[in-house]
């Protein structure tokens, strides 16, 4: 028998495009608009929600029989910032510079708005096998677009990729600079992760008509 099924393989690939966390449903824009100016920074926190999603959506389920329901959100608060602490600590132990960028930011995990929705939504009315694809299907769907609203974000704003300069020195004009090229400023601000993520749903819409919201 197949380790998957067709439903178990859609509660990973829906939330890739057609279901996006962030494109589609709308969550989770804060980090996008906040993190995304390096690519580094963005695969790390792409990273440390796929652990804590993808670990929380299981322990939630695990507990769902026996989680009073009045206080089942303190419940699932409890699991995220245990799960957030541990991202946390091991940021400062391997990445201690990066985890100063990211520090606020990783805190915010706590209260993302995919997270708490996927344990209330799915981990606490599923068992742990679905509750686990379901989280890091989401987890993955919001990683995907930080990385790509990241790339292009160091790359047309620093001219670089994971710190690597990629197109040249702006300083003694060589590469893409020797044409004339400069880096664009703007890209490095938030506002330009509106532009870029705006672009990036208005591809997905061109791709499929479907998930234009009819007036």
């Amino acid at each position: 028998m197949a380790l998957l099924s067709k439903k178990d393989t859609n509660l990973i690939l829906d939330p890739l495009a057609d279901n996006n966390p962030i494109t589609i449903q709308v969550l989770g824009i804060c980090s996008a608009l906040a993190i995304t100016a390096e690519l580094q920074a963005s695969v790390v926190m792409a990273i440390s929600v796929l652990f804590v999603l993808g670990v929380g959506n299981v322990v939630i389920s695990l507990l769902r029989n026996i989680i009073p329901t009045k206080i089942r959100i303190i419940v699932q608060l409890i699991v995220v910032a245990a799960l957030v602490i541990i991202v946390d600590q091991v940021l400062k132990a391997f990445a201690y510079e990066l985890s100063k960028t990211l520090s606020v930011f990783v805190g915010l995990i706590i209260t993302n708005c995919i997270i708490m929705g996927r344990f209330e939504a799915f981990a606490l009315g599923n068992g742990p096998w679905k509750a686990f694809l379901d989280g890091i299907g989401n987890a993955l769907g919001y990683g995907i677009i930080l990385i790509i609203v990241g790339f292009f974000r160091e790359l047309l704003g620093s001219g670089t990729l994971l710190g690597f300069r990629v197109l040249g020195d702006p300083v003694n004009k060589t590469g893409l600079y020797a044409t004339g090229y400069e880096n664009n400023g703007f890209m490095i601000i938030p506002p330009a992760a509106l532009i870029v993520v705006g672009i990036i749903i208005w591809v997905q819409r061109s791709r499929n008509r479907a998930l234009i919201e009819e007036n």
